[in-house]
């Protein structure tokens, strides 16, 4: 039996079309034609360039992330509309009162266009400066353009089938930008963010601030965006302000370049989205295309869906496995979510405990190694640790957290008298067996890391086995093939280049303004009335910074803000940043601002806030465990093998204890409200790692299970 047959038959059976398929966004184009054509080419090139400058000849670094950035802005501003799209399939025409907007429009960029090849036949053909007034000129007719482009764009229709007039002059303005930067970089290093820097820089730099926070609020929402605008605000609002938030303040001309500078945009951020996003994107866009991301459900249906509640614990495995690739809690909702709520609805699961279940497992990718949805990169470029001894850190606490959510699971389904699918409605687990090569890219992945390859070039030969396992199936990536790939790795990519972009503009303020150093002065007095609050402060921090942001920007601005307080309360940096790093990616699942859980309440078609507060309850071992990286480091591999052997059982005992607490169901039966109180602090002790906690665990434990057997014994013989 083929594998093409096996999918196919698994989803007959399932019914449901292939995860691979991701829905387009409200606001996405379907291009067709020359136009459709002219837009893959574009996403081909995209990541080509990168893959050609991550593995055969690097590209100067501030170039490189320049071309990043605009080539992200070009592309997003190509295939995302402002506002929502109208999909009757009508004809879209330009309104008589666009003219007046879209005339000026072009002819501006078209004049900044003209300047810009001027500025450039200056320099290198004729050996001289380009004039000043051409730059002026130049700066000043982007600024015209791209802000009646933007108005444009909000005011005008748009046709899901052609891009309209407005993102046309902004995806021109993007290449401009790039290249007036690229144009006076020697020049840019030396000034941007002094007080030498000129007019004309300050308005090219602000027009490209302007530009990332449009596709950012295009592609991520507008809670990122008013975070955002909080923090420019805060820039100039600055020498007004009281006490902890007060700066001196800083001209426009300073501000707006040094945010265009490695310590904003084209910093750690961008330098993670240009390097290992954009490679484990295509990866992941490869899986897509080579169907292997099919096989890795199908297995686990194979594996686990005729067990009790079986399609909740291929949400477990399934959602853990695409969430750690492809960076995003609510987008992998979305994947893998259309597939497993409808069948966990099915077996009797509460449409709320089918989204919660769904948004904590997607949430969880995020810290599973090796990938960790680009987070571990990002630490690793922020902190300096080496990317491997990250990636082994995360072990522990990744197999703890879905540990818990497995027991949650089960636990549920017991209390319930759920079951599982029947045989006949999955795909048969020997046939999928003998294809478990098609598991190659992961093993080759994970195998290479650990043999010392940098992760760049591991990642390429992951990509690389992806497309040679293909060949062993009716699922064969040729030339066409690899080319969708590389254009799917482009579109998917595109709202993490934003995000990563935007989160570098908020952490070029704190850097400038120095408000990280100030929180983290105040952390540090907290820290001497109790460590344990100072945490709890960090956390709810970590949290507020995070709701309603991706992943890679959330914890990139709680790393800014908060790790270093952490740090200078006497937290090792490892410790510091995976604890800023849990509760960024746990904002996912924090109500009230819960993308992931508002991702899966949309598809199981049950109220958004109660599917947050359940996805929270599945999630909730995750919120303890970061605080136990503080007082017991060997959840983090620190340690003796003794040490981190002890705290892996006590601390999965634990984490069965507190599943028990949550779903009041405790080994062969119910429990009260008395007994989940005690189940809750025995699992808190338990998870503690120290060696009085764990007997008290224990003590509890046994206590809660001799109580229950005697209530389940005086039952049996009660008369009937």
């Amino acid at each position: 039996m083929t594998q093409d047959t096996l999918l196919q038959g698994a989803e007959e059976k399932i019914g449901t079309d292939s995860v691979s398929d991701v829905p387009l966004a409200h606001n996405e184009r379907e291009l067709s034609g020359l136009l459709g054509k002219t837009v893959f080419i574009a996403c081909v090139l995209f990541t080509a360039m990168h893959l050609y400058a991550l593995n055969v000849s690097p590209i100067e670094t501030w170039t490189f992330r320049i071309l990043h950035v605009a080539g992200g802005l070009a592309v997003g501003f190509a295939i995302t509309a402002a506002m929502s799209l109208d999909r009757s399939g009508g004809e879209v025409r330009v309104a008589q009162r666009e003219w007046l907007a879209l005339i000026p429009a072009i002819a501006a960029v078209g004049y900044a266009s003209f300047c810009l090849v001027l500025a450039w036949f200056q320099r290198d053909i004729q050996g001289t400066t380009p004039s000043n007034w051409v730059l002026a000129h130049l700066s000043w007719a982007l600024v015209v353009a791209s802000a009646i482009a933007m108005i444009g764009s909000w005011v005008g229709r748009s046709s899901s089938h052609s891009i309209h007039w407005a993102d046309i002059v902004l995806i021109i303005a993007s290449v401009l930008v790039a290249g007036y930067l690229v144009l006076v970089l020697n020049r840019w290093r030396m000034t941007a963010g002094m007080p030498m820097a000129n007019q004309n820089d300050f308005l090219v730099a602000a027009v490209g601030v302007a530009l990332i926070m449009e596709l950012t609020r295009r592609v991520a929402g507008l809670a990122l965006i008013v975070i955002t605008a909080v923090f420019l605000i805060y820039a100039f609002a600055g020498p007004y302000l009281p006490g902890l938030l007060e700066h001196r303040g800083y001209t426009a001309s300073r501000f707006f370049t040094y945010l265009y500078t490695d310590n904003g945009v084209l910093g750690p951020t961008t330098a993670v989205s240009s390097t290992y996003i954009i490679l484990f994107i295509t990866f992941a866009a490869f899986l897509q295309a080579s169907r292997v991301g099919d096989y890795f459900v199908n297995f686990a249906f194979a594996a686990a869906g005729r067990t009790r509640g079986g399609p909740a614990k291929v949400a477990v495995f399934a959602s853990g496995l695409m969430g750690m690739i492809n960076g995003t809690s609510a987008g992998n909702v979305v994947a893998t979510g259309s597939l497993t709520i409808p069948l966990m609805k099915k077996v009797g699961y509460h449409p709320r405990s089918a989204g919660g279940i769904e948004a904590a497992a997607s949430t969880g990718g995020q810290i599973v190694p090796p990938i960790m949805g680009a987070g571990a990169f990002i630490m690793a470029e922020v902190t300096g640790i080496p990317y491997t001894e990250i990636a082994v850190a995360a072990l522990l606490p990744a197999a703890l957290y879905f540990l818990s959510i497995y027991f949650m699971v089960d636990l549920e389904a017991r209390r319930d008298g759920m079951q599982g699918l029947s045989r006949d409605q999955l795909p048969v687990f020997k046939q999928l067996v003998k294809q478990v090569y098609l598991f190659l890219p992961i093993v080759i992945l994970v195998s290479t890391l650990y043999m010392g390859y940098s992760v760049i070039r591991a990642g390429t030969l992951a990509m690389i086995s992806a497309a040679v396992v293909s060949w062993f199936t009716p699922h064969w990536m040729g030339p066409k093939a690899l080319l969708n790939a590389l254009s799917l790795g482009a579109r998917m990519a595109i709202p993490l280049i934003a995000v990563c972009a935007c989160a570098g503009i908020i952490v070029g303020v704190i850097s400038l303004t120095g408000v990280g150093a100030r929180f983290a002065s105040m952390l540090l007095g907290i820290a001497d009335a109790s460590h344990l609050l100072a945490l709890f402060f960090a956390m709810c921090i970590s949290i507020l910074l995070g709701m309603g942001m991706p992943t890679t920007a959330a914890y990139a601005v709680a790393a800014s803000v908060v790790a270093p307080g952490l740090q200078q309360i006497g937290i090792p940096p490892l410790v510091a940043h995976f604890f800023v790093f849990y509760y960024a990616v746990l904002s996912a699942i924090t109500p009230p601002v819960a993308l992931a859980g508002y991702a899966a309440a949309a598809i199981a078609g049950t109220d958004p806030l109660k599917t947050a507060v359940t996805s929270f309850k599945f999630g909730l071992a995750a919120f303890i465990v970061p605080f136990m990286f503080f007082y017991n480091p060997a959840l983090l591999m620190e340690g003796s093998w003794f040490e981190i052997l002890r705290v892996a059982i006590t601390a999965g005992v634990g984490i069965y204890l507190l599943a028990a607490a949550v779903q009041a169901w405790f080994l062969n039966g119910r429990v009260n409200w008395i007994q989940r109180v005690l189940l809750l602090v025995a699992a808190l002790a338990m998870i503690a790692g120290g060696l009085m906690t764990d007997l008290i665990g224990l003590g509890l434990g046994a206590l809660v299970f001799l109580w229950q057997a005697a209530l389940q014994r005086n039952k049996h013989k009660a008369p009937i």
